[in-house]
C-alpha cells in the first residue's frame, strides 16, 4: 500500500508532516506560543491549544519522531516516551490547578524542546523506563504552564481532556512520519529535530 500523497507529486504525507513542523518553528517568536488557553474555555480549546501552540506542537511531534527513529523495533516499546509525556503532563497540569508554581516556567518550556530536538537528531536509544521519566521531566513544565492559565477555571478537566487528546495525536503522527521516514530518508526527521533544537536554543537566549 503506498503512502497517502498530497498535492505535490514527491510529496507523501509523513514528509509534509515534518515540513510543516518545520515551517511552524521558524514563524514563532515566544516560547508559549499560539492561541492561549483562556479560563473559561473547555474540550475543544483544549483540543485546539497544541496544534496551533507552535512549542507544542514541536515538542510532541518530536517525541513521537524520537521514539520512532530509536526504536529497535515495533511495537509497545515505542510508547515509552510518548506516554511518559502524556502522564507527567497530566500530573504538571494537576499541580498547576492546586496553584503551585515553579519560578521561570515559560523559560523551562522553551528549554524543554533543546533536548528532545537532540535526541532527534541523535537516534540515541534509552531504556523505556528511562525514556519515559526524560519525556516526562520535560512535559511537566508543559503541563505547569497549563495549569497555570486554567487554575480556577470551571471547565479546567474538560480542557485537559481535549489537551491530552491532542497530545495524543501529535505523538501518533510523529511516530507514524518517524517510523516511515526512519529506513530511507531519516535525516529529514533528523533535520525537523535539528530545527527544534536550534528554535529552543534561540527561544532561551531572546528570554536571557
Amino acid at each position: 500500500m503506498h503512502p497517502l500523497r498530497l498535492s505535490h507529486p514527491a510529496m507523501t504525507l509523513p514528509t509534509a508532516l515534518l515540513f510543516s513542523a518545520i515551517g511552524a518553528m521558524g514563524t514563532s517568536a515566544s516560547a508559549h506560543t499560539g492561541i492561549p488557553v483562556p479560563s473559561h474555555s473547555s474540550f475543544v480549546g483544549g483540543l485546539l491549544h497544541p496544534l496551533l501552540g507552535l512549542d507544542h506542537l514541536a515538542a510532541m511531534l518530536a517525541v513521537g519522531l524520537w521514539s520512532a527513529l530509536a526504536a529497535r523495533r515495533a511495537g509497545p516499546g515505542l510508547l515509552w516516551g510518548p506516554m511518559g509525556f502524556a502522564a507527567l503532563l497530566l500530573a504538571g497540569a494537576a499541580l498547576g490547578l492546586r496553584g503551585a508554581a515553579i519560578p521561570a516556567v515559560e523559560p523551562m518550556v522553551a528549554a524543554s524542546l533543546l533536548p528532545i530536538g537532540l535526541l532527534v537528531v541523535t537516534r540515541l536509544r534509552l531504556p523505556g523506563w528511562v525514556a519515559a521519566l526524560a519525556m516526562g521531566a520535560l512535559a511537566l513544565f508543559h503541563g505547569l504552564a497549563h495549569g497555570n492559565e486554567l487554575a480556577g477555571s470551571a471547565s479546567a478537566w474538560q480542557t485537559l481532556a481535549g489537551l491530552l487528546l491532542a497530545t495524543a495525536l501529535l505523538h501518533c503522527a510523529g511516530l507514524a512520519a518517524g517510523w516511515a521516514l526512519r529506513a530511507r530518508t531519516p535525516w529529514l526527521a533528523r533535520a525537523a529535530g535539528a530545527g527544534v533544537a536550534l528554535w529552543g536554543g534561540a527561544l532561551l537566549v531572546q528570554m536571557a
